[in-house]
């Protein structure tokens, strides 16, 4: 999948199952380029369970991530979070059950080391426990009871109280972190021009006011 713009997709990993230490940003890219990805994988009607599930979650995150919120936006808002918990509960009990699901080679991996960690052993393995009795991996299944999804009917009153979600957001943060380090000087001041010219002009404008004081001085 390829980059688009300069931070709206990123590059990450072509395995996604194997990213590790994700952040937010990560689940972000993920499910912006989840519907091509995933589209005519399965047959159908499970083709169209999946799909329509990834817009629901793309449309909910894009609301629930807007600046500026108006009336009918966070009706939108309200519909959505119902309509994705409609969709979620349907795909758990149409798609998930149709299909024999594993565990990952990674999961199985870290709990080869929690087991190894817990017997106190002093060589630690990553090796899966499947490779070493032969047994398959454990099956798994979706799980909705978790606080993640709980919390998503929480964001429509949090907005209401608290305003939109980038004003308590630590992606905002990030963002400054990304900036100061662009305009940073380096030893001897080289290389600042260069990461000067991966901003847009308005940023720059922004970040770097003493060009424009200089000039009219």
């Amino acid at each position: 999948v390829p980059t688009f713009g300069q931070a709206v997709i990123r590059r990450f990993d072509a395995n996604a199952s194997a990213m590790k230490k994700m952040a937010a940003r990560n689940y972000e890219d993920l499910l912006q380029c989840a519907i091509p990805v995933f589209e005519g994988l399965l047959p159908e009607p499970h083709n169209g369970n999946i799909l329509r599930l990834l817009f629901t979650f793309a449309e909910w995150h894009a609301l629930a991530k807007l600046r500026l919120h108006t009336t009918p936006f966070l009706s939108r808002l309200k519909d959505s979070t119902a309509e994705l918990g409609s969709k979620l509960r349907h795909f758990v009990a149409h798609t998930c059950s149709d299909f024999d699901t594993r565990e990952l080679p990674k999961d199985e991996a870290a709990k080869g080391r929690r087991k190894a960690r817990s017997k106190k052993t002093k060589k630690i393995t990553a090796t899966p426990l499947r490779q070493k009795c032969g047994a398959p991996a454990k099956k798994t299944v979706m799980n909705l009871l978790t606080y993640k999804l709980h919390s998503l009917g929480d964001y429509l009153p949090t907005i209401l109280w608290f305003s939109t979600s980038d004003s308590y957001s630590t992606q905002t943060v990030s963002d400054l972190n990304l900036l100061s380090g662009a305009f940073s000087p380096s030893p001897g001041g080289a290389g600042a021009p260069a990461r000067q010219t991966l901003l847009c002009p308005h940023e720059q404008k922004h970040c770097c006011p003493t060009n424009d004081s200089t000039r009219t001085a």
